[in-house]
């Protein structure tokens, strides 16, 4: 996608979000967990390879994950790991 057809995409969500009276603060805090949902799920539920993706400390990815009400379900009876339930997560 063109940084060009990016940014106006952008725009009219952005515009969306407005005509719906939501807050800077709203707006963040969902661009914010859309973005973090995106990359867990793109890593497969590997936070530290989520955190690293994202340029984050993994603490941090779990601390933003634990603010934000993201959901993440056990993967093994050992803990060994976590992963978002699908049927929590947006359609793409």
């Amino acid at each position: 996608m063109s940084p060009r057809n990016l940014k106006g995409r952008l725009i009219k969500i952005v515009d969306e979000l407005v005509e719906q009276g939501l807050t800077l603060e709203q707006a963040r805090k969902e661009f914010e967990k859309q973005f973090i949902v995106a990359s867990i799920r793109s890593n497969d539920g590997n936070l530290c390879r989520s955190a690293r993706s994202l340029g984050v400390h993994r603490n941090t990815l779990r601390n933003k994950v634990s603010n934000l009400g993201i959901v993440l379900q056990d993967r093994g009876a050992r803990g060994a790991g976590r992963r978002l339930r699908r049927n929590n997560l947006p359609k793409r």
